[in-house]
């Protein structure tokens, strides 16, 4: 059955209407967007995670649409006023604002100026200076007098009022009006009385004034914040007489036969009052919110990339860690974890204390690094994270030392997840293993955390909470499908990423995995709890079971990217050149032996056949790059050490609309804003930078006041 809105879709979104019904099938049918992405491309005709996604929350919109409409129609056939000409323009209106601006006549409204009028039987009166053919309005007023309308001045100004409330309501008047501000309003702010010094971070919109279309995301957002602290006044508008003037003109400027001059003038008093008191007010309203949507968005769009950024951040990979949470009073929180990531020991090494507590953590440091065969350092890059990046590399103890951002660690630490995995350590102990762990394996790690916490967003606790959601969650079941996920040492927190999964069956993995031992083979799936064929389906391509942890009579493939479905497929490659799928995968003159085409069929193409053979070349290979220690320069320490010109490395730790954020080793980072990221005209940083991007930048400025440090990337 077809979906009602697959041509509007295709059309929006410039797609074969094929691929957006293929699309919409699967969806409904419950494939989730990465399955979908990798494993039917012949049926969506190859699109991608951000297309599909799109499909989706299109279809929703438009679905949120007919419900309205389907309301509205409702609310004006049960008031007797739905004429078969309303019908048809609700039944084309092809957007929520279309569909609320002919509804405006006939919602119910608190009592307005407009139906006190009427009440008081001004509305003949209205009608005829509307027609404006009225030659002496004010002795016509004089017949509607009485104890509810004392004088013509209230009878005239009733007849205004009704006159007002119709021309807000008229859609046609309101567009043309919507029009006005979407060209040429101005977003405007000043500081409130009082406030200077309370805002001084916010002295750049003090008296501040921009066209609302060119007004960039970062600016706009910030401009809202002043305003809900209380600090700016912010209005939205275009000039007032050229508004005027447009309804002037269709309402008053109607020139024909028995116009009079007097009716027009009453018009063009309604007319202003209509704009002021009503039409702008709800315009500016609306403009707020589409702007701030429009604002919503591109922040949600850069929080996404950078958090898709991070989370693909180059893993060390299963080797053993020493993980340092520095600290000067209470110590530094030190933990030794194994290749999977489980806690060895935990002790406090006080670093800042005597020289003989120095003496005595150098010992400890070196007894745990030789008893647990430790392979690599981290150290948080938070309070005291220079001074003991120092201490640690004067021990000359051979291993990489690798700062680790500290974002969101202490969220992790107290959560629910954190205290279900050490029930009997405090938190501190939790952040230096989530230090450690965030080395070994970011995503792993960070899917335990709040993106929000992260730190990689922008204005992110200003925007819509919901949507923010929606996108950070698209974002991170994209990367956890993307890498891959071991089924056998996967934490129920990253299972529930899995296509296909969710909380409670990735729960259920873990438990069977407690309570049978280590999965052996994908197949073993189909008997974990709850977990039924179309849950099989969706989540077994993502699964990866190591060849360390499965039996002699484990398919090779159930630690590739290779889905079940297909492995009789591959079986027949081998066949075919006379191996097993082991031998195919172990020998590249083989593989090269194969001609796809013969394998296409109507369920198989060249597409899925390509990612087959493709997989072969690496199966189960980490699409993430490889890890590369970076070191500070140990000139700097703190932002006192900085002066303007320096060279410093540096690495990028968040990207805006303005610009990008880099750690260059003094607690606070500086910023390169967009201008200076390159000698070429930049509009968008990611054109340039990436999340965890190694970089070389040359200091401009430090403001130690403000505590901003401005760096350029220009060298």
């Amino acid at each position: 059955m077809p979906h009602p809105h697959e041509s509007i879709i295709a059309s929006r979104l410039t797609l074969s209407a094929k691929s957006v019904a293929s699309t919409l099938d699967l969806l409904t049918g419950g494939a989730t967007v990465p399955f979908i992405a990798r494993y039917r491309k012949e049926m969506t005709g190859g699109l991608d995670e951000v297309q599909i996604a799109a499909i989706r929350d299109l279809a929703q919109k438009l679905t949120d649409l007919d419900k309205r409409r389907e309301a509205i129609i409702t609310s004006i056939t049960e008031q007797g006023k739905l004429t078969p000409e309303l019908r048809k323009k609700l039944e084309l209106a092809d957007s929520m604002t279309e569909l609320e601006d002919l509804y405006l006549p006939y919602k119910q409204k608190r009592k307005t100026r407009a139906m006190m009028a009427i009440e008081r039987g001004l509305e003949p009166l209205a009608d005829r200076i509307f027609s404006l053919r009225d030659p002496n309005p004010e002795q016509t007023a004089s017949r509607y007098l009485s104890d509810n309308v004392p004088s013509i001045a209230d009878a005239l100004q009733g007849a205004r009022d009704i006159i007002a409330e119709r021309i807000s309501d008229d859609a046609d008047a309101r567009q043309r009006i919507r029009m006005l501000f979407e060209r040429e309003a101005i977003i405007r702010s000043t500081v409130k009385k009082g406030k200077q010094e309370e805002g001084a971070k916010y002295k750049d919109y003090f008296d501040f004034a921009e066209a609302l279309r060119k007004v960039p995301s970062h600016r706009l957002l910030a401009l809202r914040r002043g305003e809900t602290e209380g600090i700016l006044n912010v209005s939205i508008a275009p000039d007032e007489e050229v508004a005027i003037d447009r309804l002037d003109r269709q309402f008053a400027g109607r020139t024909y036969a028995g116009a009079t001059r007097a009716s027009q003038e009453q018009m063009e008093l309604a007319i202003k009052d209509s704009y002021k008191r009503l039409l702008r007010p709800a315009l500016e309203n609306e403009f707020d919110n589409l702007s701030k949507e429009k604002a919503d968005q591109e922040a949600i769009r850069i929080f996404a990339g950078n958090l898709r950024q991070l989370l693909l951040s180059p893993p060390l990979g299963q080797q053993r860690v020493l993980a340092i949470d520095p600290g000067y009073r209470t110590g530094c929180k030190t933990v030794c974890l194994d290749a999977q990531g489980n806690l060895l020991a935990d002790t406090v090494l006080n670093l800042f204390a005597s020289d003989s507590e120095r003496q005595r953590a150098a010992q400890t440091v070196r007894s745990l690094m030789e008893k647990h065969k430790i392979d690599a350092i981290a150290i948080g890059n938070g309070t005291a994270g220079r001074e003991t990046e120092t201490f640690i590399q004067s021990l000359d103890l051979g291993k990489p030392i690798v700062m680790v951002s500290e974002q969101g660690a202490s969220i992790y630490s107290a959560s629910e997840v954190a205290r279900q995995e050490f029930p009997d350590k405090d938190v501190t102990v939790r952040g230096a293993v989530s230090i450690g762990r965030r080395l070994m394996d970011p995503l792993a790690e960070l899917v335990k955390i709040d993106p929000k916490s992260i730190g990689v967003g922008q204005y992110q606790h200003d925007v819509d909470q919901n949507g923010l959601k929606r996108s950070l969650d698209d974002v991170v079941e994209s990367c956890v499908n993307s890498v891959g996920v071991s089924l056998n040492t996967a934490s129920a927190y990253l299972l529930q990423y899995v296509s296909g999964l969710g909380p409670q069956l990735a729960q259920n993995i873990v438990a069977y995995r407690a309570q049978q031992g280590a999965f052996k083979t994908r197949e073993q799936l189909k008997k974990v709890p709850r977990l039924g064929p179309k849950a099989f389906e969706q989540a077994a391509g993502f699964l990866r079971i190591s060849d360390a942890m499965a039996d002699s009579g484990m398919n090779p493939l159930d630690n590739s990217a290779v889905h079940p479905e297909r492995y009789e497929l591959v079986g027949r490659m081998a066949a075919d050149v006379g191996c097993t799928v082991a031998e195919l995968l172990k020998k590249p003159d083989l593989r090269k032996q194969i001609n796809p085409a013969r394998y296409v069929s109507a369920t198989v193409g060249l597409p899925t056949l390509t990612d087959i053979l493709a997989e072969l070349d690496k199966p189960g290979r980490d699409p993430r790059e490889a890890l590369t220690v970076f070191t500070y320069d140990d000139r700097v320490k703190t932002v006192a050490d900085l002066h303007e010109g320096m060279m410093l490395p540096g690495v990028v730790t968040n990207i805006t609309a303005f610009g990008a954020f880099v750690d260059i080793g003094v607690k606070q980072d500086g910023l390169v804003h967009v201008s200076q990221m390159a000698n070429r005209y930049i509009t968008d940083p990611n054109q340039v930078v990436k999340v965890h991007q190694q970089v070389t930048v040359k200091v401009l400025e430090v403001d130690t006041t403000r505590k901003r440090i401005a760096l350029s990337m220009k060298i």
